[in-house]
Parts: structure tokens; C-alpha cells; sequence
């Protein structure tokens, strides 16, 4: 490259203040989303966001600025932030600027495409609403998810969120002909590891892309590993017509980079501190997640509810986006009834009889009425005793009761902490234990039977177990 060439490329820091910095360009001024590379060996990125006047532009860097000092020379890449696409991704894990963290060799064979890409119009768009079984007897039943739809598992810290999220990958990557891509937002590294191996040895490695921007590394870096995650699971939608399964960990710290970033830059901040823009980025980035005619990318995402405040606008602006909403409550983990699902708070646009059939709408209603029905009662059983119910309403709480157990369920994910084999159980089997319940057939087995169970004939053999062991 000659010297007018590199002169007419590159510009100058003028200040750096963390992780934004404004660099002068004298011949041509960047446009919004160009790369900017700096540093010996060009491994500080920088990525514009702001064009301040006609020589100056603000960036943000996606990389530590050590080093970074007021005269540093900085190059313009000339193109936006990309990602590695192509079938080479597979089984690999790689980090925001594509590059390959899981010791293996770099990308050859791949295409470079751009992480800033517009949603598919609606015309493109498939309008078939099917069903996306689990294998989770709460989800199935009370808050179905949807294939080529945003799923959302809301909780706050500790509930059970990354176990479920990793339990439905375990039930899912096996029987899902398509690829799977995880989506690490700023989360530990240790749950990145524990995946990866725990993947490898299920032989599900060959058609899963791991994609991670650690809680460790600078605001940019996690704003925008998502975009890189999103690109490739549309490569393998578009080019590829598969199904793409999208498992994002955590939705929150994607908006949580965004609120950073905007502060940096300077932004006045809206309720709770939150940016001004977070409503745009966040349709920004769920609007790529949809169904086309050639495929469809169905998303899980788990979303960090802070202290349990599901007025927080976080969690406020993601449920709108979402066909199902999965409510994860701390109560129901204290009393140990995992995954603790709130059968009452969760729910899933796909529970209407023209989708489910009647059955299954029924069914889920009555488990949900039964449900609500205990709750109102249990004031008055802290007060008064059980005792002092009708006969009608402690048949009642029997039931719900024995549904809360009956909803619990061993994972696969934890059989080494638990000692318990975990079940996969069929949406037929799980509605068939509630409908069982409902009418009465277990009223006469101890409702310990029912904790922690598959299919509802294991009570069965539960209680006669215990039973003996008891004798």
C-alpha cells in the first residue's frame, strides 16, 4: 500500500476517555458502524457511532484501549464489523470479531458478511403456527413454545434460568434436524466451558456454533455479539433453508451493554438509568429473529429480571417481543419445586384452541384455574387450617397440590448434583398425568409420589417403593 493511499485511510486519536474515543480524520469522515483498527499489531477495534463535525467521528471500543494514547494513528477498515458465515462455523465457538476461542485452528473456508443487516420483510415472512415440544412437562403444557417464535425465561438471580436454558438444549439439539447457535451476552465464562463439553460428549457438537462476548469484556464487545450470533444463524436460514435453533444467555445484558455504551457516549438516560434509544435496539435486534418461507430461526432467550422487578423497563420491553414467557419464581425454588416455573405469571400466545386443539386447551385452562383457586385459599389456610375448608375446596387443594408435584421434573442437566436420572417426557404424557389428576385417580397416593417424576405411572411404583421402605 503506498503512502497516499494510507494517508487518506487513516486518522488520529484526539482523546480517549475508557472505552470511547474520538478520532480526526482529515480527508474523509467515516460513516456510522466503520471499524476503525489502532495499536501495533491493529488489535485495538473501535467502532464509530457518532459523527461529531465534518473531520471528527466517536467511537466506541470493543477491545480494551491500554496503550491508546492522544496522537496514536488509526486506520478506517473501510467496512462495518463482520462474521464469519459458512458450514466451516460448525462446531466451533468463536468471539464477536469472529475469530476462533476453542484452541482449534482459524477460519479458512468462510465468508465475511456484515453483523448490521435489516429484518426480512413481511412478505417474505411464513405465517404457520406449529408447535415446538420441549420434552418439559410445565412448558408443554401451560406455556407451549412456538417453532420459528421468541421464547423468554424471566427470573432473577439464582432461580434456575441458565439450568432450564441448558436442559432445553440438552431435549432439543438431539431431535432438532436443524443447527443450533448459543449466544453467551455477557455471562460467565465457566457456563461457556460446561457447555461446550457437556455438548461434545452428547455428540451434538457437529450442528451447534457457539458464539460469546464474556461478562468480562468491554460494553461494545457484549452490544454486539449478539448481531455476530444473529448473522450466522440467517446464513444458515437463508442460504442454507434450515431450521435455526437460537439460545441466547442473557437478553438482559445485551440491553444492560447498550445502557453502558449510551452513558460513555454521553446520552442523557431515561427511567431507571436506562438509554433513550433501548426500545429501538432491542426491536432492532428481535426483529431479525423470524420465520421465512425457506426457514425459520426459533429463539430461547433467558432474561435476568433485576430484583425481581418485572415492572423493570428490561423486562417490560422483552415481553413484547415474545410468543411465549416463561416466569421463573424464587418462591417456588424455596419450597424446591424445580424447574420453578409460576404456572399462573407464564404464558404463550400459542395456547388457543385453533393451535393446540381443544384437549390441550382445556386441559391447560382447568390446571390453571385449579391453580388459582389454591392460591386464593391459602390465606385462609395460614389463618384458619386446612380443616376449616369446605369439602369442596380441599378437594380443591389436593388436586393443585398434587399438580405442583406432578409439574416438577429430574433434568438431565443436573443428574450429577440431584443423583437423579432426568426424564424426557411427551406432551401425551403430560397431559394425560394432569387429566388424571384432575379427575381424581391419585387422590389416594401421598403427594410425595408425584414429586419429582416423569410420566404420571411412575407414582405408582413410587409409592409402593416407599411404602416398603417405610414397612
Amino acid at each position: 500500500m503506498n503512502t497516499e493511499t494510507r494517508s487518506s485511510k487513516a486518522g488520529v486519536v484526539v482523546s480517549v476517555r475508557g472505552s470511547v474515543v474520538d478520532v480526526c480524520f482529515e480527508d474523509h469522515l467515516p460513516p456510522i458502524y466503520s471499524v476503525l483498527r489502532a495499536g501495533s499489531d491493529r488489535q485495538i477495534v473501535i467502532e464509530v457511532l457518532a459523527q461529531q463535525d465534518a473531520r471528527h467521528v466517536r467511537g466506541i471500543a470493543l477491545t480494551p484501549t491500554q496503550g491508546l494514547a492522544r496522537g496514536t494513528t488509526v486506520e478506517d477498515t473501510g467496512g462495518p464489523l463482520k462474521a464469519p458465515v459458512g458450514k466451516a462455523v460448525l462446531s466451533r465457538m468463536v468471539d464477536v470479531f469472529g475469530n476462533a476461542i476453542d484452541r482449534e485452528a482459524a477460519f479458512s473456508d468462510v465468508e465475511w458478511r456484515s453483523v448490521h443487516r435489516a429484518p426480512p420483510s413481511l412478505m417474505h415472512r411464513s405465517t404457520r403456527s406449529e408447535i415446538f415440544e420441549t420434552g418439559i412437562k410445565v412448558i408443554d403444557v401451560l406455556a407451549p413454545l412456538e417453532r420459528g417464535g421468541k421464547a423468554g425465561l424471566f427470573g432473577g438471580a439464582g432461580v434456575g434460568k441458565t439450568v432450564l436454558l441448558t436442559e432445553m438444549i440438552h431435549n432439543m439439539v438431539g431431535h432438532n434436524a436443524g443447527v443450533s447457535i448459543f449466544c453467551g451476552i455477557g455471562e460467565r465464562c465457566r457456563e461457556g466451558e460446561e457447555l461446550y463439553n457437556a455438548m461434545k460428549d452428547a455428540g451434538v457438537l457437529q450442528n451447534m456454533v457457539m458464539v460469546f462476548g464474556q461478562m468480562n469484556e468491554p460494553p461494545g464487545a457484549r452490544f454486539r455479539v449478539g448481531h455476530a450470533a444473529l448473522t450466522i444463524a440467517e446464513y444458515f436460514r437463508d442460504d442454507e433453508h434450515r431450521d435455526v435453533l437460537l439460545l441466547v444467555d442473557n437478553i438482559f445484558r445485551f440491553i444492560q451493554a447498550g445502557m453502558e455504551v449510551s452513558g460513555l457516549m454521553g446520552q442523557m438516560p431515561s427511567r431507571l438509568g436506562y438509554q433513550p434509544t433501548m426500545g429501538t435496539e432491542l426491536s432492532g435486534f428481535e426483529e431479525r429473529i423470524a420465520n421465512t418461507d425457506t426457514g425459520a430461526i426459533t429463539s430461547i432467550q433467558a432474561v435476568y429480571v433485576p430484583a425481581d422487578d418485572f415492572t423493570d423497563p428490561a423486562a417490560v420491553h422483552t415481553f413484547s417481543h415474545l410468543s411465549a414467557s416463561i416466569v421463573l419464581s424464587r418462591k417456588r425454588a424455596s419450597e424446591g419445586l424445580f424447574p420453578a416455573v409460576d404456572p399462573l405469571q407464564s404464558r404463550s400466545k400459542m395456547t388457543t384452541p385453533g393451535i393446540v386443539g381443544d384437549r390441550h386447551f382445556g386441559l391447560a385452562q382447568e390446571v390453571r384455574r385449579t391453580l388459582a383457586q389454591y392460591d386464593e385459599l391459602k390465606d385462609i389456610i395460614a389463618m384458619l387450617g386446612l380443616e376449616q375448608l369446605s369439602p369442596d375446596d380441599r378437594n380443591i387443594v389436593a388436586r393443585a397440590r398434587r399438580l405442583e408435584r406432578f409439574l416438577t421434573q429430574p433434568f438431565f442437566t443436573t443428574e450429577q448434583f440431584t443423583g437423579q436420572k432426568g426424564k424426557l417426557v411427551s406432551l401425551e404424557d403430560a397431559l394425560s398425568g394432569c387429566e388424571r389428576i384432575l379427575r381424581d385417580e391419585f387422590k389416594d397416593y401421598p403427594e410425595s409420589s408425584l414429586y419429582m417424576i416423569g410420566e404420571i405411572d411412575e407414582a405408582k411404583a413410587k409409592s409402593q417403593s416407599e411404602h416398603e421402605a417405610a414397612a
